[in-house]
């Protein structure tokens, strides 16, 4: 029998070491049909982790032991689950560093247990429709730059750049759309989903940091530019200059 996806018979490890949300967590995604695991430390998160499996992990920042980011980023080593960090900051410093180490969505303390829910749920919707949709080509190349979709690898000027899951399918669909302006409602759309409720500023966070990766100078972009209160458009120039 194969489990609800929307809730019920879901396991979720809650990584936090403040009683109080440790308690208002367990009584209100239970009574959402979670199954919740606690740790209240990173290094009894990652055992816990290890010991048994998981569809989601919130993970707290500030712990005890072991960092969140550690624990994320030895998470990472080994699965794919969908991981939302939870931090009582706001700037965008820890936003990048949250999505460098491969989380997929944020909530900022205080929040509302509905709000958490909706996005549990939404990441567990992205997560599944992202493993059960094979790639429509197994390369896409356009001027100095090329994606090889079957082995999610990225070349520029045919040196391999190390791009995160997010990143990738947002550079994989600039590509497919060469010279043409993409909307910021419609990159969240393709690449988060369209159920997707997070800060809309994830979406400059990744372009920005694709352009440290693949720009000779990130702040004077050749080929991921800005339209002003438009969105994004890949400008494709060949690899002489041309």
């Amino acid at each position: 029998m194969s489990k609800d996806k929307s809730a019920g018979g879901l396991r979720i490890l809650v990584v936090e070491d403040e009683e109080s949300f440790i308690d208002a967590l367990t009584v209100g995604l239970t009574r959402e049909g979670f199954q919740v695991v606690i740790a209240r430390d990173g290094q009894e998160a990652i055992e816990a982790f290890h010991a048994q499996p998981f569809d989601v992990v919130l993970l707290d920042l500030m712990l005890p032991r072991v960092s969140g980011l550690d624990v994320c980023r030895t998470i990472r080593l080994s699965s794919t689950v969908p991981i939302i960090i939870v931090s009582a900051k706001g700037e965008e410093v820890d936003m990048v560093l949250m999505l460098e180490i491969g989380a997929d969505d944020y909530v900022t303390k205080p929040y509302r247990l509905r709000e958490l829910v909706a996005r549990i749920r939404a990441v567990l919707r992205r997560h599944e429709t992202t493993a059960s949709t094979p790639p429509s080509e197994a390369v896409v190349e356009q001027g100095p730059l090329r994606l090889d979709i079957d082995a999610r690898r990225c070349f520029v000027d045919g040196r391999e750049v190390k791009l995160r899951k997010k990143e990738f399918a947002l550079l994989l669909l600039l590509l497919e759309n060469p010279g043409r302006v993409l909307t910021r409602d419609v990159l969240i759309d393709r690449v988060w989903g369209s159920d997707y409720v997070g800060d809309t500023k994830t979406l400059d966070v990744h372009i920005k940091r694709l352009r440290t990766l693949i720009e000779v100078d990130p702040k004077n972009p050749q080929y991921i530019t800005t339209i002003r209160g438009v969105g994004y458009r890949l400008e494709v120039k060949s690899s002489s200059g041309e």
